[in-house]
């Protein structure tokens, strides 16, 4: 027999999932993540996964994984002190940026901005001018370059990044500087613009690429132990990175392109979530990840994921391909407080995250968060062994939420609930930002509510969003794990390519993207020699003397039938629904773009057994919750009992070994042959 692990490390827990790749039987494990050292965490789970299902360690042929890693070092600021190779008179590029202030007006007043990822003491210029069209206008000076690359020897650098003016048209110069720093300061890692993300927009490219250069000391570490003691303990086993797009990068690509994986640990919870309501018939979605310390949410149209040409961490944007999921601050973990100014409850963005943890957690600690709340309402019940075998206590998270109750002058449980609904408001502001603000209606989409908080508040944000059903998949604690484990290898390659629609020609476009297409094949095949088995293209497109551009899927068929009018109607539709106008301008290419697929990952979906509409034998025992002011008599029941076309009548609470699901007064929770639950308004079924 032969398996593969999905692992994903989230801010409270690992959770990992084993698929027997013969007969589709999957076995789930959840243990506490290590901050300090993600793979520690990693190897825990390993251990236990393959104890809990008896699997021989070295059964395990391959490894899927979403970190947090790059995110992580972006986020606490502790990423390589990097040195910034530019063209003479570009030095000061990144603090000129795009000269924005986040906020409305008067945001200047209060924005402190953020330290540069590259020092402007670490900066350093070298005469060169590459023109825009790919022609040198001015020579590189070797002996000045390397004068001055030299001068970083002593500036504590531990990552060189290089971006010239215009290297997308012609990398010349870049190449030969890279040699030169190698020569130079051999050992440090080198990232060059034109190989990181050769487009226009010289400072899209620069911080792309000194974001690239500031994590890939800590990724490449982190990478390499990993893949060190996963070949110790389970063999020469095959390691793969989950990227912001959803697909997955080779450990080597990894390494090089950390840039890449700054969504890694969101995109895997889209990827699994998209895979399994699917197999459940539904391909419109919004994906609901609620974890420990912050809830992710996305789109999903037509059954793909929407992308975005950019990703986000904290302060910094750079231009990486990225599923578009948004985060806010709000998890089991955040922490309520009411300030003594306002009194006022707030919840989050603070989080008890893996240590302390929530107060009802073993060792946890004292302040109240919504997890606390969730068992104080019953929502989250004592009898819930979280991973199977982590205890709740009640009585500490009562004591905690009395503090918000003392301080609001209310009683425990409204407290608690009041604590709930304003998380809730939280997420459901997210949830607003991918759909109603991008031109989409909730109500034409299911809401797929996983993560290990996301099913005990996915009823209530179903209300809200008025998005039904809701679907809870079987394991939503480790649902991210599932999309490591399911996604396929994924590579691409770009170029600027600056032409307006009549100063170009179907054919020109089809051998640019073609040759794209083999530079992408390459890029993947290297080394392991991945087979690629689709190939998607892509245009960016914007009105003639807009600095604004779209990204626009390409057919080479339907290029050579109809030239650019598919890609020019599907243009303006999407400016239409995101901006309510389209212009009659002429409409100009921006960039190309092929993305490189490898083959789609077999893996069967469970089918649990059918019984009838009586889920009384999977009853545990009466229950209580507070629900809109007050108790509510309600079953516990054990999910793995459930069976196929089971109807449960809420007020209900549903445990299993990675999280727990609420069905509330008035809501059926009906049980597919997936094992998915899919809750409605009664008066719906």
């Amino acid at each position: 027999m032969s398996y593969r692990l999905g692992v994903d490390v989230g801010g409270t827990f690992t959770d990992l999932l084993l698929i027997d790749e013969e007969t589709g039987r999957t076995y789930t494990a959840k243990v506490p993540s290590t901050p300090e050292d993600s793979a520690i965490g990693v190897i825990n789970g390993v251990e236990k996964v393959c104890k809990d299902a008896g699997v021989d360690p070295k059964s395990i042929n391959h490894v899927m994984h979403g970190t947090t890693i790059a995110t992580n070092t972006i986020l606490t600021g502790s990423g390589a002190r990097v040195g910034l190779v530019t063209t003479e008179g570009y030095r000061d590029i990144l603090q000129i940026a795009r000269s924005f202030i986040p906020g409305g007006l008067g945001g200047w007043v209060i924005y402190n901005k953020s330290d540069n990822l590259a020092p402007l003491e670490c900066t350093i210029e070298v005469p060169e001018r590459i023109g825009a069209k790919g022609d040198e206008v001015r020579p590189l000076d070797e002996d000045k370059a390397r004068e001055e690359i030299r001068s970083l020897k002593n500036r504590g650098v531990e990552a060189i990044t290089i971006c010239l003016i215009n290297s997308f048209a012609n990398p010349a110069h870049e190449i030969r500087l890279k040699e030169i720093v190698e020569q130079e300061l051999p050992g440090i890692p080198v990232s060059i613009s034109s190989e990181v993300i050769p487009e226009m927009q010289e400072y899209e490219r620069a911080i792309t690429t000194v974001a690239n250069s500031y994590v890939r000391p800590y990724v490449s570490k982190y990478v390499r132990s990993l893949k060190r003691e996963l070949d110790r303990r389970l063999g020469d086993v095959k390691l793969d990175i989950l990227r912001s797009d959803g697909g997955l990068s080779t450990a080597e690509a990894a390494e090089a392109y950390p840039v890449n994986l700054l969504m890694s640990g969101p995109a895997g919870g889209v990827t699994g979530a998209l895979w399994i309501a699917e197999k459940a018939g539904y391909k419109d979605l919004l994906t609901f990840d609620m974890g420990g310390t912050s809830t992710d949410v996305c789109l999903v149209e037509g059954g793909a994921a929407v992308t975005r040409r950019e990703t986000t961490v904290g302060d910094v944007t750079v231009r990486a391909a990225s599923i578009d999921v948004r985060t806010c601050g709000a998890g089991g973990g955040s922490i309520a407080h009411v300030p003594e100014l306002t009194k006022a409850l707030r919840v989050g963005p603070e989080s008890a995250g893996a240590v302390p943890g929530p107060a009802a957690y073993p060792n946890g600690g004292e302040e109240p968060t919504v997890t606390d709340a969730n068992v104080v309402l019953g929502y989250l019940p004592a009898e819930q062994k979280l991973g199977g075998d982590m205890v709740i206590s009640k009585s500490s998270a009562e004591t905690a939420v009395q503090k918000t109750a003392d301080a609001l002058g209310l009683s425990l449980k409204q407290a608690a609930e009041g604590i709930i609904k304003i998380v809730n408001e939280n997420m459901f502001g997210a949830l607003r930002l991918v759909s109603i603000e991008k031109g989409y209606d909730p109500r034409d989409f299911a809401l797929v509510a996983f993560g290990g908080a996301g099913p005990l508040h996915a009823n209530s944000i179903g209300i809200l969003m008025q998005s039904w059903p809701i679907i809870i998949p079987p394991g939503p604690g480790v649902l991210c794990a599932y999309g490591d484990v399911t996604t396929r290898i994924r590579d691409e390659a770009s170029k600027t390519f600056i032409r307006t629609f009549s100063d170009s020609s179907p054919q020109e476009l089809i051998s640019e993207l073609e040759t794209l297409a083999k530079n992408a094949t390459e890029a993947m095949q290297a080394g392991r020699g991945d087979k690629v088995v689709d190939t998607l293209f892509q245009v960016d497109v914007r009105y003639h003397g807009q600095g604004l551009s779209l990204t626009v899927d390409a057919n080479f068929d339907d290029i050579r039938k109809n030239g650019f009018a598919t890609i020019g109607q599907a243009f303006d539709n999407l400016h239409e629904q995101l901006f309510t106008f389209r212009s009659d301008s002429e409409k100009e290419i921006v960039n190309l773009r092929a993305v490189v697929l490898g083959p789609v990952t077999d893996v069967a979906a469970e089918q649990i057994e059918q019984g009838s509409d009586d889920a009384s034998e999977a009853i545990v025992s009466d229950h209580s919750i507070f629900y809109e002011g007050k108790d509510h008599a309600a079953k516990l029941y054990d999910r793995a009992k459930l069976r196929a076309g089971n109807k449960i009548h809420g007020p209900a609470v549903i445990m299993e070994m990675d999280s727990t699901t609420v069905i509330l007064p008035d809501h059926t929770g009906e049980i597919d042959p997936l094992g998915n639950i899919l809750i409605r308004p009664s008066n719906m079924n």
